[in-house]
């Protein structure tokens, strides 16, 4: 229960200052970057120490009192979304490196650092943090750990856990827990890749140890144009086969070619179907020769025009054309949900075609950017969250896709998560003994699902009991 006794021992504990209560204070905290879903919680708390987690997660323990760990907020699934009567637990403040050793090619960092701030540490050094989502801006390694993020240069590089050498946790019993270490591939159970990607249903992650990576000697990137979806997507495929692996590549439709163009002046044609944002990189022996291979799918497939990024300054322009494409969508609508489903290469212009003829039915438009590479798709279904039909008319929309990359052959998520968004669709995945084993786990670490309760597994307490949609009242 959460009472004046418990936020007076919490200030006893962390400080007035580092215990959030009022009404004004807890507001920002109400959703995460699915903003679809809000309640207010009761309480945050903002830890600046493993040590103070722990205490924190034995008091909560003591009282019975539930709790979510929360990054920086920019889930997409729900992932920090807190029913009544939950504590919210902050590690925002957590955002010192601790260490870092370049000769190893390794840092440890509290969980709250931003992932962006990790890469411009070493950047001089010639070293850069791999993973890096599109909100690598704003996002910290705590939550790119809880949900095994990803990024554009996950084609080449992997996701988080292809990264992550070791972690500290807090467990929900408030142990804290060393797991892996400085060791590459060490024997016996993978338990640090068993908490990646476990989104906080396991303990509260507070440091990580990371690996490094060099900064390449030589790139090449490209924005190829293309008239149709169609055309760009089977280009994808057709880069793979030949047997390139790009570090990246990246698509936009018309819809979000427009919108950034609108908002930050790219130059990009605004009568472009899609484009496709293609990077080379490595030794710089070599690098021609495998960019003029690139370059001939992209003749084979239709491109209409192929740039090149001539200096790091237009190659720089052309990756904050990606990473702001989120933001730039939202000069086209009040609101929209991204949806975060897999399918194999070879069917993207299948899920592509899908998803126009599923907005078209559901009356909603849909916008595409996405890592064409490994099929990981992010449709972004825009509506007013101030009107009801629309609610429902996306939520319908945004079901139909997860199903379809099911049916395609894919999966649920590449890497925003399940959160509260996507359990009911479990099922459809994953086999009764799948599920079954996977409870089993989460019970040996979370017996009480006092640690970020809800999230993950459907359940017979619905999901529809925490989705209030956020519509304007009646006038």
């Amino acid at each position: 229960m959460i009472d004046s006794e418990l936020v007076k021992r919490m200030r006893a504990l962390l400080g007035t200052e580092r215990v959030l209560a009022s009404p004004e204070e807890l507001l920002v905290y109400e959703c995460d970057g699915l903003t679809l879903y809000r309640n207010q919680p009761e309480l945050v708390v903002l830890p600046e120490t493993t040590e103070e987690v722990a205490s924190i997660v034995r008091l909560l323990k003591d009282r019975g009192v539930p709790f979510v760990p929360r990054g920086a907020g920019t889930s997409l699934s729900g992932g920090t979304f807190s029913e009544p009567g939950v504590v919210q637990i902050s590690l925002a403040r957590m955002r010192r490196i601790l260490r870092v050793d370049l000769r190893n090619r390794r840092a440890v960092v509290q969980a709250g650092v931003v992932n962006l701030h990790l890469s411009q540490a070493v950047e001089q050094q010639g070293y850069h943090y791999a993973p890096d989502p599109s909100s690598q801006g704003a996002c910290t390694i705590g939550g790119n750990v809880a949900e095994n993020s990803g990024g554009p240069h996950t084609l080449k590089y992997g996701v988080t856990v292809n990264h992550v050498l070791g972690l500290k946790v807090v467990l929900p019993s408030g142990e804290v827990v060393e797991l892996g270490g400085p060791q590459e591939d060490p024997p016996g159970y993978d338990l640090v890749g068993l908490i990646t990607g476990s989104e906080g249903t396991l303990g509260i992650v507070t440091e990580a140890t990371v690996r490094l990576t060099r900064n390449p000697q030589a790139w090449k990137t490209y924005l190829a144009v293309f008239e149709s979806v169609e055309d760009a997507t089977r280009c994808v495929s057709g880069i793979i086969s030949r047997g390139i692996i790009p570090a990246a590549l990246e698509m936009m439709d018309h819809l979000v070619i427009q919108a950034v163009e609108a908002a930050f002046r790219f130059g990009f044609p605004l009568d472009a179907g899609a484009v496709l944002i293609v990077e080379l990189d490595g030794p710089a022996e070599g690098l021609p020769e495998e960019g003029e291979r690139v370059e001939a799918v992209f003749r084979e497939h239709g491109a209409r025009e192929v740039r090149t990024a001539r200096d790091a300054r237009e190659r720089a322009k052309l990756w904050a054309s990606r990473k702001k494409a989120f933001g730039a969508v939202g000069r086209l609508s009040p609101s929209y949900v991204t949806q975060d489903g897999v399918v194999p290469r070879s069917r993207l212009p299948e899920i592509m075609a899908r998803a126009e003829e599923v907005g078209r039915r559901h009356g909603i438009r849909i916008a595409n950017v996405f890592h064409a590479g490994d099929g990981n798709i992010h449709p972004l279904l825009l509506y007013d969250e101030r009107d009801p039909e629309q609610v429902e008319r996306v939520l319908a929309a945004s079901d139909e896709l997860l199903e379809a990359c099911i049916e395609l052959g894919g999966a649920l998520t590449g890497e925003h998560g399940v959160g509260i968004e996507k359990k009911s669709h479990l099922g459809r995945l994953f086999s009764e003994d799948d599920l079954q084993v996977m409870l089993d786990v989460h019970d040996v670490f979370n017996p009480d699902s006092r640690c970020n309760p809800g999230k993950i597994f459907p359940s017979a307490r619905s999901c529809v009991e925490v989705r209030r949609p956020r519509a304007a009242a009646p006038a």
